[in-house]
């Protein structure tokens, strides 16, 4: 989707009209534009990247976060926010009509044609390609991060929730499902030694999340990010502390990697 004032400029520096330098910063514009609340989007990220970019919400006003939004939607069928606080919602649901907030997380999406569906609800089948993996109840709003993540680039996924190591029997009852996942996402805090089991038990790859729940030696999910980049598993790769988001875009990428360029476009 081309906006009109773009072609105009092109067409103007095909007859010569135009300068070869106006045009460039038209250009430049057009791929990053900037809100009227000072917010700047790379709007040529899909075309680089595969994926639009997602807006991160945390210290940005109600306005921003939705001015942002606006502009993603006009490219794109679906807009992504993370950490958005909650009394920014009614502002954003004043101006789109099509949201999803799923609170814990605060992740909002907004959708330009339809509400955007739960990523947990789409999985009908038995086999999902992807699995996030959450150890206990506490890390629930960072694994939500990713599942929402998975959702917006369209992945169905499955969340075993509260199957950390402290009850190992938990999770050799989902043992079949794990060995069938194309990709793990594994969500602990403590001393986060899920993404390792996991990594002992499958042949895929498992991303793992370490979150900051945990008591004072846990030092706010250092020592899960520690215990996890030390882990023996060769299968396991780490993102930041309390990452669901890259945790679960990482997952989408192996799952899906870039969609076609039209897709990507209009999604």
């Amino acid at each position: 989707m081309i906006p009109q004032e773009l072609l105009s400029a092109l067409r103007s520096f095909e007859s010569g009209t135009l300068a070869a330098e106006v045009l460039a910063e038209q250009l430049l514009r057009f791929a990053s534009p900037t809100t009227p609340s000072g917010v700047t989007l790379d709007l040529d990220r899909s075309r680089r990247c595969g994926w639009p970019e997602v807006i991160y919400g945390q210290g940005k006003t109600a306005e921003a976060i939705g001015d942002a939004m606006e502009r993603v939607l006009g490219r794109h069928r679906e807009a992504l926010a993370t950490r958005v606080a909650t009394e920014h919602l009614p502002e954003i649901q004043r101006r789109f009509r099509y949201v999803r907030h799923e609170p814990t997380s605060g992740v909002v999406r907004v959708g330009r044609d339809m509400t955007p569906a739960d990523p947990l609800e789409a999985a009908t089948s038995a086999r999902c390609d992807c699995l996030v993996v959450s150890a206990g109840t506490t890390d629930g709003p960072v694994a939500r991060e990713a599942v929402e993540t998975l959702g917006w680039m369209g992945v169905a996924c499955q969340w075993h929730q509260d199957i950390g190591v402290a009850g190992p029997y938990r999770l050799l009852g989902r043992l079949q499902e794990l060995r069938e996942a194309k990709v793990l996402v594994a969500v602990a805090g403590m001393e986060a030694a899920l993404a390792s089991v996991l990594g002992g038990l499958v042949a895929c790859p498992v991303i793992a999340v370490p979150t900051s729940v945990g008591y004072g030696a846990n030092l706010g999910g250092i020592a899960a990010l520690l215990g996890m980049l030390s882990s023996c598993a060769a299968n396991v790769a780490v993102v930041n502390i309390d990452a669901g988001f890259k945790g679960g875009y990482l997952a989408g990428m192996i799952c899906r990697g870039a969609p076609a360029e039209d897709e990507g476009s209009s999604r």
